[in-house]
C-alpha cells in the first residue's frame, strides 16, 4: 500500500511550527481507517526516519490529525524542508 494513501497531507499552522523546532514532531492528516502503528510504519516508508511515537486525534470537522514524534537521531525541521513546509 502507498503510505501516502495513509498521510493525507502535512498540517501547518502556528501552532505546529514549535512542534518541529522544539520537540522534533511533524503533524499530518491521515485517513481515518488506519491505527497508530499504521500511521507510524507509512511515515516511516515514505521518510526513511525512524518514529519514537503517534498521538492522534479527531478534530470537530471529523479529520483525523497525527502527531508524529521522531527519534532523537532524525531531525524533523529536515523533513519539513523537503515538504516545503519550513
Amino acid at each position: 500500500m502507498d503510505p501516502f494513501e495513509i498521510l493525507k497531507h502535512s498540517y501547518i499552522t502556528e501552532k505546529t511550527v514549535p512542534l518541529v523546532k522544539k520537540e522534533n514532531k511533524l503533524v499530518f492528516i491521515v485517513d481515518r481507517r488506519f491505527t497508530k502503528k499504521e500511521i507510524k510504519t507509512a511515515f516511516e516508508e515514505a521518510f526513511n526516519a525512524k518514529v519514537q511515537s503517534v498521538r492522534t486525534l479527531i478534530t470537530r470537522d471529523g479529520k483525523k490529525k497525527a502527531f508524529i514524534k521522531l527519534k532523537p537521531e532524525y531531525n524533523a525541521e529536515n523533513i519539513a524542508a523537503r515538504l516545503g513546509i519550513i
